[in-house]
């Protein structure tokens, strides 16, 4: 890795400093179990395993014309958000995460140990459980908003909580999420645009008429159009379940941590995938795997 990009990391560990420290000491101090659960909950929004069934959810929503924008916008942004955090960002910054950065730190470590000890397995900079479910509430808040439902107030919450968890559960810096929160909204904004975009060409060809909620056309009489909504919700309550549950075995004693020691001991998440096979019978981090291979 060359030194200039990794003193992008470090410069923004040294601006934003003193307001990511006042953010840690402001969630360390209300530390206790119930908001260590409900952290694990609302950061389940932002994970990974809950955002790749929702792309599939949107697919299935894009062949319902009723659903078809809610559909469209969810996979654009969420496209949008992943290519930009994940493929742009976070390689070209490089930032340690705090966990790694701030071993030194008394204070920090002792919160950090109190909120489960997580740990994820790439860099820090921007939170990508906070762009993922901002990219996904915003979505979903500005087409609920078109059609002027209430709930639509609900998602931006979703997003700020999420946000929110990732500071208190020690494994994201307060500038990490805040930059998460900018890049999900943008996201969310040209994924809806997009959408428009879509409908439009979709409006001008056969494509527009074609609608599976034909085939369910008696399901749909005899519930009063009900059953699509519940069959919705269901599968999100589900997708969200399957992604929750491990959560309460995450973190502690038994995580499997990357075995490098060098500037830190790294505390990530040691890969576990044949795609990163152990090197001299350690495992590593998808960070120090890549670099021990050269890549």
């Amino acid at each position: 890795m060359s030194p200039i990009l990794l003193t992008l990391g470090d410069s923004i560990d040294k601006i934003f400093y003193g307001f990511d420290m006042w953010f840690f000491r402001f969630f360390g101090s209300m530390q206790n179990a119930f908001l260590t659960f409900l952290a694990k909950f609302f950061t389940t929004f932002g994970d990974e395993a809950f955002v790749i069934p929702m792309v599939i959810l949107g697919v299935i929503l894009c062949f319902f014309k009723k659903t078809r924008k809610y559909g469209f916008t969810l996979i654009f942004a969420i496209a949008v958000g992943t290519i930009v955090t994940n493929v742009l960002v976070k390689p070209s910054v490089l930032r340690i995460r705090p966990y790694n950065t701030l071993q030194d730190v008394a204070e920090y470590w002792r919160w950090y140990i109190g909120a489960g000890s997580l740990s994820e397995g790439d860099y820090s900079f921007p939170s990508g459980h906070t762009t993922a479910a901002t990219e996904i509430a915003v979505a979903m808040f500005l087409c609920f908003k078109s059609d002027k439902k209430k709930i639509a107030y609900l998602f931006p919450v979703i997003a700020l909580c999420t946000a929110g968890s990732r500071v208190y559960l020690m494994v994201h810096y307060a500038s990490d999420v805040l930059f998460g929160l900018i890049i999900g909204t943008l996201a969310a904004v040209i994924g809806y645009l997009l959408m428009k975009l879509v409908m439009i060409l979709f409006d001008k060809t056969k494509a527009g008429n074609l609608d599976a909620g034909k085939l369910f056309g008696r399901i749909t009489e005899k519930t009063k159009g009900k059953a699509a909504p519940v069959a919705v919700c269901i599968a999100v309550l589900g997708i969200f379940l399957y992604a929750f549950i491990p959560s309460f075995s995450e973190g502690g004693e038994d995580t499997v941590r990357c075995a490098y020691e060098g500037e830190y001991n790294c505390y990530n998440a040691a890969r576990l995938e044949e795609d990163y096979p152990a090197i001299d019978g350690k495992r590593y981090c998808k960070i120090h795997w890549k670099e021990l291979m050269g890549e």
